[in-house]
């Protein structure tokens, strides 16, 4: 029989908490062979990370434990190595990337040391390890390779964090590369440029691939073979056309019954006096010009979104509306009120209508409030709003709301994954029942099926209390499902704005033909046929 690059047999991982014992991973086997892209597919909490991290080494123990399995590569068992021999194979023979590049990057060492120490690391010396990482930052696509050499992970963008990660993944030509997430939080664009170039590294070096995903289009797009995950344990297994046209276990069908831009398209409403509107709004950086006069309304009960890739501005505008920078000039009127003249004192009292939800919740949520605090913090600075004798059942209905439990509200926003906090966030924007709320990313990190819950509850939102919705996205099915109208930017412009039905069937601007071109779908097939769309436009 022929040997596995990498196989993993009857694997059991559990953690001690003071709430009791985890079953993190319970029996699951799999393999992955030489130039094989194999998925793991799940929501959070079914135990896909937590496997990858088993291989890798990286699980602390205490609290947790492997109780079983073995983990093969090459035919020896990881998990009866030495320490020192771990430490000789993770980054040299098997490397790994993470979700979130910027908490895995050092704030302050530049990025081209960062990438050549981990060649040093293991005995290259430093004008070859210094060459060498020149070489990978200019294969990943870094602008000027040389001179960014210097510069610090903050001076990137999100998507050339994620390259710089692959780099030093790639520093020492491993056999296997593990991507936990590697295209989460990326533009659409963005994500295809980096699956694409995952796609052609594996090609030229033969490596064998894992990505860990919770995104059907991610697998439809990269994977050869995808094992299904739920509660720990495999729940199916198979190529990503056999589970799209043939899944066996409900848990399949639900992710797949979740996946976005499969719904009915809104119509647009009638004509009526919006509540917002926004006039030739700019923003300026000193001589770089950010935004170049936005303008656009926004109806009571609508849902606005803005696409286009980072950069392009969509954040900028959001800043902007609510004060958290000053605009370079234009007007911004919330009923008939200029929001750009108001003193702070007035903006304040302003905020509890006009409410937004960031895109990194790690760094919007407080770390040392507990969850109750951080949604109840809401009602001490508007005070009115809920009696504080209901305060404690609000939260727990609130959290129910965003798919979380009432006994989550007495634990601190670390102690969650990435998607969970930004339910946390949601719930903490709907506290003031605001009547406009403002969602930069909102949805991006979160599982198909929470996206979905979370989407239908905002949509139900909208339709029972009238609340109108900036909705800032990258992921372009959840805003066909979602929205009503589009704006697509770039650089600093609205190049195209109209009806979701007529952005999503018949875009007019290039720039909006290849956006959605760049999008995932879970359909193979689909996928497919987006890849030769996206291959077209490049070739003019």
């Amino acid at each position: 029989m022929t040997e596995h690059l990498l196989e993993v047999r009857d694997l059991s991982v559990r953690f001690h908490t003071a709430t009791g014992t985890v079953n993190a991973v319970n029996g699951i086997s799999w393999h992955l062979d030489r130039g094989e892209t194999l998925a793991i597919l799940g929501e959070s909490g079914s135990g896909k990370s937590v496997s990858a991290s088993a291989i890798m080494n990286l699980i602390d123990m205490p609290p947790g434990e492997i109780v079983s399995g073995e983990i093969l590569f090459d035919g020896v068992d990881l998990l009866k190595a030495t320490d020192e021999d771990r430490r000789s194979l993770n980054g040299k023979r098997i490397s790994m990337i993470f979700q979130d590049p910027l908490s895995h990057l050092n704030p302050v060492y530049p990025v081209g040391w960062q990438i050549a120490e981990t060649a040093m690391a293991h005995g290259q010396g430093r004008a070859e390890a210094y060459a060498r990482t020149l070489q990978l930052m200019e294969r990943v696509g870094i602008p000027n390779a040389k001179a960014a050499m210097k510069k610090y992970p903050h001076e990137f963008s999100g998507g050339q964090r994620q390259r710089l990660m692959i780099a030093m993944a790639l520093v020492l030509k491993p056999d296997i590369l593990i991507a936990d997430e590697p295209t989460t939080a990326l533009d659409v664009t963005v994500q295809a440029e980096v699956l694409s170039l995952l796609e052609e590294l594996q090609e030229e070096t033969g490596m064998g691939l894992l990505l860990i995903t919770h995104d059907l289009g991610v697998v439809a797009e990269a994977a050869g073979r995808a094992v299904v995950m739920e509660g720990g344990r495999i729940v199916e297994r198979g190529t990503p056309r056999d589970l799209y046209h043939n899944a066996q276990h409900p848990y399949t069908r639900k992710l797949l019954a979740a996946a976005p831009g499969r719904g009915e398209m809104r119509k647009a409403g009638e004509a009526r006096r919006p509540i917002l509107e926004v006039r030739d709004l700019k923003k300026n950086y000193g001589a770089f010009v950010a935004l170049k006069g936005v303008g656009f309304d926004l109806h009571a009960g609508e849902t606005l979104a803005v696409v286009g890739e980072s950069g392009s501005g969509k954040s900028t505008v959001a800043r902007l509306m609510l004060r958290l920078e000053e605009a370079s000039g234009g007007a911004v009127r919330w009923r008939g009120e200029d929001l750009l003249t108001k003193s702070p004192r007035q903006m304040g009292e302003l905020r509890r209508h006009l409410q937004m939800v960031f895109q990194d919740p790690t760094q919007s949520l407080n770390p040392h409030m507990s969850v109750f605090e951080i949604i109840s913090e809401a009602w001490v600075i508007h005070p009115g709003i809920v009696p504080k004798s209901q305060w404690r059942s609000r939260v727990n209905q609130l959290l129910d709301q965003v798919g979380l439990k009432a006994e989550h509200a007495e634990r601190h926003p670390h102690q969650f994954s990435g998607g969970q906090r930004q339910r946390i966030a949601i719930a903490r924007a709907l506290a003031l029942e605001p009547d406009l709320i403002i969602c930069d990313e909102a949805v991006s990190a979160l599982d198909v099926s929470i996206q979905a819950q979370v989407i239908a509850l905002l949509g139900k939102l909208r339709d029972e209390l009238g609340i109108a919705f900036i909705f800032i996205a990258h992921d372009l099915p959840v805003v066909r499902d979602f929205a009503d109208r589009v704006l697509v930017m770039q650089q600093g412009e609205i190049v195209e704005q109209g009806s979701v039905e007529q952005i999503f069937e018949a875009p007019r601007e290039t720039y909006t033909q290849k956006l959605l071109a760049a999008g995932l779908d879970a359909d193979p097939d689909v996928q497919a046929e987006r890849r030769r769309i996206r291959m077209a436009l490049a070739d003019g």
